[in-house]
């Protein structure tokens, strides 16, 4: 059976002189995650000049792996990194339950600003960057960090769900205002600073579309996350405009009360570990199931079945549907016959017809021209993501492949 873990290769001495030698219990600690060295200094320094002591990881992997050892404050990520991108590493960070708190602010090149908020980040800023727009931000993330009571704004016109909620989210490390209509909501965010706003789309004197509007049009309300948590059975339309609009839609159902707790808990950046018992289980198993994965077809080109095994076996505890090939025009046909496959791991090394030139023919069909592609490659060659993505691969890990790794791409390149 295929080994699945990688044991984390101890940090390389960084080419850039941080603080992690004389990091104190109480010390504020930014992660810088980025592989401009200019770029990562500047931060640095400012970020010295701020009170933080502050940590350089100039590779993803690296800055993934001091993230889980030194907790940190904060941490500023590059999107685009070498080994995985940001976005991986984003995702990573937001699915562990001990680093999930730590506010995230992206600061890239790529423009990503509402799926950076969507998937939990407390900012962004895109590149080139002015000294003052990141001394603002380092700022924002201080005062952030200070306050250690978060608030929350509910705007809920049934007087049962609104208490409901309230008691739902609790009490020790968030303080919530609850109001019944989109005036109220509009007249509490003016006269008070809120990190989380969760919204009701049938209130009595405005549709909830109309009171995003307005609040979207303040300056200083645009990046605050919204959570839509309605009874509402919406259009196609109405689903794909909130989306664009706010962070997150929770439809009321059995298991929407979990689904509110876990995203404001994400939102407010709560650490789970200090929340009451029954409100951790409540969490661990939605946890269980993941909403990205679940009910997605994954088809497995390889021509080892123990890979296969271990792949399925994996996924399928993530509700996955798998479908598989063992060789490439097995896989090309597979494609073509099975309606509705979401994404492809394709294994590079096979006889007669190797990843490479299976990806390349799949790419070639134009119906499969943005399907998801992940390439498995036997162990991490110098080019080797050059030559994969050449051959027309979204992204790609290497084997032995990393479970939560491997989760982290799916759910990556899936919400894409």
């Amino acid at each position: 059976m295929p080994n699945f873990h990688l044991p984390i290769a101890p940090y390389p001495s960084p080419l850039i002189s941080d603080d992690r030698e004389n990091i104190e219990s109480d010390d504020r600690v930014l992660l810088i995650i980025e592989d401009d060295v200019n770029f990562a200094r500047i931060l640095l320094d400012m970020a010295q000049e701020q009170g933080f002591k502050g940590l350089v990881a100039l590779r993803s992997d690296i800055g993934l792996a001091m993230a889980r050892e030194f907790k940190p404050t904060a941490i500023m990520l590059d999107l685009n990194l070498p080994v995985m991108d940001g976005w991986t590493v984003l995702d990573r960070l937001k699915h562990d339950p001990s680093t999930r708190h730590i506010p995230v602010h992206i600061v890239s090149v790529e423009e990503g600003r509402q799926r950076s908020l969507q998937l939990g980040a407390i900012a962004y800023l895109q590149k080139p960057v002015s000294r003052e727009a990141l001394s603002t931000a380092l700022t924002d993330i201080k005062g952030f960090v200070e306050r250690p009571v978060k608030n929350l704004l509910v705007v809920e016109d049934d007087e049962t769900q609104r208490l409901g909620i309230v008691d739902l989210i609790g009490n020790h490390d968030v303080s919530t205002t609850a109001v019944g209509s989109g005036a109220e909501a509009l007249a509490t965010l003016k006269s008070g600073h809120f990190d989380c706003v969760v919204l009701d789309l049938g209130l009595p004197d405005m549709t909830g579309f109309e009171l995003i509007d307005q609040i979207k049009q303040e300056a200083n309300l645009k990046s605050l996350p919204l959570i839509i948590y309605t009874g509402k059975e919406l259009t196609r339309a109405e689903e794909t405009q909130l989306k664009r609009m706010a962070e997150t839609i929770i439809i009321k159902d059995v298991r929407s009360p979990e689904r509110l707790l876990d995203e404001t808990a994400l939102f407010l950046h709560r650490v789970q570990a200090n929340l009451p018992e029954p409100k951790r289980q409540m969490l661990e198993q939605l946890y269980q199931t993941d909403s990205t994965l679940a009910g997605k077809t994954v088809l497995i080109v390889d021509d080892d079945m123990r890979n296969i095994f271990a792949l399925t076996s994996m996924l399928e505890r993530h509700k996955m549907k798998i479908e598989y090939a063992e060789n490439g025009r097995e896989g090309i046909a597979k494609l073509q016959n099975t309606p509705d496959i979401n994404i492809v791991l394709m294994d590079v090394m096979m006889p007669e017809m190797d990843g490479y030139e299976t990806m390349q023919a799949i790419r070639n069909m134009p119906q499969f021209a943005s399907l998801p592609m992940i390439a498995l490659t036997a162990k991490a060659m110098k080019g080797d993501r050059e030559k994969c993505i050449e051959a027309g691969a979204s992204d790609y890990i290497t084997k032995p492949v990393d479970t939560e790794q491997l989760l982290s791409l799916l759910r990556v390149w899936l919400y894409r």
